[in-house]
């Protein structure tokens, strides 16, 4: 068979791949708000890329959608754990490409929209074999930190896994502790193992759609009016009567998302709430920073289609782009 007849093969077996649309971008980019306008004119179920929405009674502060919009367009992988626990980039992997195939055996389109960055490369490159998480040896760092403080930690992993050390703070325990457990069970460091070989290729034709803003003012003023807006909708009432169900501390993910974390300073009345307001801003404005990093990174490797996220006719130039792309809508935009 001619290379030809090979390439061609290959499309062919590609155009019989399901559809999945893909909508990543910064925060207060505008993605749930397009992805609304995109549910209303194509067939899609909405997956939800975000690792802060994953938690239960954690909805101001996520801008998770509201019951009637819940009810409206069909939403996956939000509400899935307690905020006392973890949820990790595997577990997503494998709860998205559940949810995926599931939506496309419906004949909907899987429309994955959010601004966790780790949970997109995990999906388009896919994993190392990394360890599971055991929870004796999780204990067991957990009860030294409380000795030793995860600084000593730290020094701990720096011995063991250089590399490692140097990309994680001294002060990140979820890192230092998932580092120094894969020591632990596999015998060899975090870094070694992220150099292997992964098992990549998705069964699914991806069209990935990136916000970028063109003018860094206009969103950083967006990101303010939306905290306003989260603080004037009862975030510390949310994350104090989170702290009253569940058994919390600072250190745990949750905890340390953006917005709540500066809202637990105020309840320890560490901060006042002009402080409050500033440094939930200001930690807003660095997580869109860096999202905005990792898009300029990977725009060219994955093939992103970008938009300008403050343009007036967004929504028309994405519904006009999917179309053009192929996909088929409920109606003529």
């Amino acid at each position: 068979m001619s290379f030809e007849m090979v390439i061609q093969q290959d499309k062919i077996a590609d155009n019989c791949l399901p559809h999945v649309i893909v909508l990543m971008g910064p925060t207060a980019s505008g993605k749930s708000r397009v992805a609304l306008e995109i549910a209303r004119q194509f067939p899609v179920e909405i997956v939800s890329v975000d690792s802060a929405q994953v938690y239960r009674c954690m909805d101001i502060g996520t801008a998770k959608p509201d019951r009637e919009t819940l009810e409206r367009v069909p939403h996956h992988l939000i509400n899935l754990i307690d905020p006392t626990e973890r949820y990790s980039a595997a577990q997503f992997r494998r709860d998205a490409l559940d949810v995926m195939h599931a939506v496309s055996q419906r004949g909907k389109i899987p429309l994955l929209v959010g601004g966790t960055m780790l949970y997109f490369q995990t999906l388009f490159d896919g994993l190392s074999e990394l360890p599971e998480a055991d929870n004796n040896v999780r204990a067991a760092i957990e009860d030294e930190a409380k000795t030793l403080g995860w600084r000593a930690l730290h020094k701990k992993l720096q011995a063991l896994d250089a590399e490692s050390a140097m990309r994680i703070k001294p002060t990140d325990s979820q890192r230092i502790q998932r580092a120094l457990e894969i020591c632990i069970l596999t015998g060899r460091t975090m870094s070694e193992i992220l150099k292997m070989p992964r098992k990549t290729g998705l069964p699914f034709r991806m069209i990935k759609l990136a916000f970028q803003p063109s003018d860094r003012i206009q969103l950083h003023q967006r990101i303010a009016m939306r905290f306003e807006h989260m603080l004037r909708a009862g975030l510390i009432e949310e994350v104090s009567a989170l702290r009253q169900q569940f058994d919390l501390d600072a250190e745990l993910p949750a905890m340390r998302c953006v917005g709540y974390r500066q809202t637990w300073l105020y309840l320890e009345k560490q901060i006042g709430l002009e402080a409050l307001h500033d440094q939930g801003i200001a930690a807003t404005r660095q997580l869109a920073k860096r999202q905005l990093t990792w898009l300029r990174s990977i725009i060219r490797k994955y093939e992103i289609s970008t938009f300008d996220c403050l343009a007036d006719d967004l929504d028309y130039q994405v519904c006009n782009y999917l179309h053009v792309s192929g996909i088929n809508g409920k109606e003529r935009y």
